[in-house]
Order: C-alpha cells, then structure tokens, then sequence
C-alpha cells in the first residue's frame, strides 16, 4: 500500500457546486475508483485559497496501468468533463499532471 497525496485549484465561483456534486458522486465513479484499487479516498479544501487536497492509498501494483484504466472508464470521463472546468491546475505541475502530486515527508499511525 502507498499513501498519495494531490492538489489542485478550484475556481471561487465554482465552490457550491464542487461541494454539491461530491455531497453525490456517481455509484460508477466509485466503483470504478475501488476498481482501479484506491481506497480511503478523501478530498479536502483549504479556503479562501481554493486549493483542493486529496488522499488515498494505493492497493495495486501498477498505479500507471489503473489510472489509463480510470481514464478510459465512460462514466468516470463524464464526470471529469463536469469536474475540469472547475479547476484550476497548478502552474508547476510535472508534464502531463493535472492534480499536481505531492511528497510524503511525514506519516505516523
């Protein structure tokens, strides 16, 4: 198992509904997140900065091979054309990054 951790921007005006639709997030996407062996998934924001944070572990083998299988799921890329447009990407993300990765300096149980 590996921690990992992500951020992301959001767009002020889109706050309400960022919070709404994941108050709701679709049984597929779910489904399709354990399927691609992530768990206890959280996402958290930090205003008035409007960054948002997420943390999961990692069960798999193969994080590149599960996100393509994530990116190509029908569902999950409907969800993404509501989500995207909400957020903003952080100029210094690596190529090809969209929620910027972060580094795990830290961890206790």
């Amino acid at each position: 198992m590996k921690r990992m951790g992500f951020c992301l921007g959001l767009k002020p005006d889109q706050i309400a509904e960022y919070k709404g639709i994941h108050a709701a997030v679709w049984p597929e996407v779910l489904a399709t997140i354990a399927r691609c062996n992530i768990r206890n998934y959280t996402i958290f924001l930090r205003e008035p900065e409007n960054t948002l944070f997420a943390t999961f572990e990692y069960h798999g083998a193969d994080f590149a091979k599960d996100m393509e299988t994530m990116a190509a799921d029908p569902k999950t890329q409907e969800w993404w054309k509501i989500c995207v447009p909400m957020q903003v990407p952080f100029e210094t993300r690596k190529a090809g990054e969209w929620w910027a990765e972060m580094e795990e300096v830290f961890h206790t149980d």
